[in-house]
């Protein structure tokens, strides 16, 4: 709520003359016909208007100041209630911070454990190959023993028999071969599977073993893969680096298990740009086109907005990779009018009268935003005075209009009026012949 003591720059137990004073002071300061560069000049003198018009009626200014006590005690009960519930907030995030931290090492310890397991696994998979090719190889030593052997008691028979043995000891050499052929192919088969690169569905069936939760995730995780690789070209593997893949798995099976989404990506920064309308497309609730910095062109709705409302365009303004896009902020700026000054929803405008018309009062028409308007001017009006109109605003949004305010400025004829002047004199310093 606007502060009209500060306003006019005096104190709130300020006396009637005294607050006159003082905005004639400002009216003559800050008169737009005394400030043409400045485009605020306005603003600022029909602030000074309507500060005068509430605190020169003692009425207006009881109520002023009575509607100021309660908004100054409900601020004070909003910032004590802001305050309880950036308290709660805070206490809300220490505890959901506490409850993530706890999570993360747990699931770090079952990563772990996991990894401990994997490693005495392979140990004893490494192992038992060890063993095999010792095995492996001492029975191809025995085989090679035989072999001479069988060579040596052929050599010692007869010569008619040479023949034969020579026939038979090549089927046995040939039996000898494939079979240990038949040893290193199989040797090798198990090599290349050990390996083998793993994928996420043998991950969970290596840590989770063969349960039927534990199976569901596996199918899903195929079938992921399977459509990263006919998509991609590529297989989904996990990643290379031990400790990271059961985190990751980890972390992933915790949230499906649980029915808890990703966390939802960062948002991009928001884009600023202005858009300066005519008091016309505000009225008429038209959206205009502007053009953003990269040469993009959006449209702004002006439903129910006025000079210095922000508009928001949501998911229209920049976008990078893995982030939400940003909006676009626009900031409305009304093209200042020749006959007309835009005071939020309000409209004000300046009706020049005679002197014998503020005297006297008289009906005249005034220029409004959709034609001509009636006007009444009081008997003994003030160049202060502001007459209200309803309905003729701006839209507000909501159904209704702000209202057509008319400000009366007591003008004097182009030429001196010698019965005027006389009258004056006669007024100032009593009879004149």
């Amino acid at each position: 709520m606007r502060d009209f003591y500060s306003v006019l720059g005096v104190k709130r137990d300020a006396g009637a003359d005294e607050i006159k004073a003082a905005w004639r002071s400002k009216a003559k300061s800050v008169h737009p016909d005394q400030n043409r560069d400045d485009p605020l000049a306005n603003n600022r003198f029909a602030e000074i208007g309507r500060a005068y018009e509430v605190l020169k009626d003692p009425a207006k200014r009881n109520r002023y100041d009575q509607q100021r006590v309660k908004v100054e005690a409900m601020e004070r009960e909003q910032t004590i209630m802001q305050q309880r519930q950036s308290a709660r907030e805070a206490a809300e995030k220490a505890k959901q911070a506490k409850a993530n931290a706890e999570r993360i090492l747990a699931e770090l310890a079952q990563a772990e454990a996991a990894k401990a397991k994997a490693d005495t696994a392979a140990a004893q998979a490494a192992q038992a190959a060890k063993a095999a090719q010792a095995q492996a190889q001492k029975t191809q030593a025995q085989a090679q023993t035989a072999q001479a052997q069988s060579a040596q008691t052929n050599a010692k028979a007869e010569q008619t028999d040479a023949s034969q043995g020579q026939s038979t000891h090549p089927s046995q050499q040939t039996q000898s071969t494939a079979g240990a052929g038949q040893q290193d192919k199989k040797a090798g088969s198990a090599s290349a599977q050990s390996g083998k690169p793993e994928g996420p569905e043998d991950l969970v069936s290596r840590i989770f073993g063969e349960s039927p939760e534990a199976a569901a995730v596996a199918e899903s995780l195929k079938r992921d893969a399977e459509a990263a690789e006919l998509n991609e070209g590529t297989p989904l593997r996990a990643p290379s680096s031990p400790l990271l893949a059961p985190i990751e798995l980890i972390s992933s099976l915790v949230r499906r298990i649980r029915g808890v989404p990703p966390p939802p990506p960062e948002k991009a920064p928001d884009v600023f740009s202005e858009a300066v309308v005519a008091i016309s497309d505000l009225l008429e609730q038209k959206s205009v086109p502007i053009t953003l910095n990269d040469g993009r062109e959006v449209r702004v709705p002006l439903d129910g907005v006025t000079d210095g409302h922000v508009v928001r365009l949501k998911a229209q303004g920049l976008k990078f990779q893995g982030m939400q896009r940003g909006d676009v902020a626009v900031t409305i700026k009304v093209m200042r009018s020749e006959k007309f000054l835009v005071d939020a929803y309000d409209i004000r405008t300046v009706l020049p009268i005679t002197l014998e018309n503020a005297v006297l009062g008289c009906d005249v028409e005034v220029e409004g935003l959709e034609g001509m308007v009636k006007v009444t001017v009081p008997a003994w009006s003030n160049s202060d005075q502001v007459i209200r109109i309803d309905a003729l605003g701006l839209p507000d949004g909501a159904g209704g209009r702000g209202a057509l305010l008319v400000e009366l400025r007591v003008m004097l004829w182009e030429k001196p009026d010698e019965k005027v002047t006389d009258l004056m004199r006669l007024m100032r310093e009593g009879l004149y012949l």
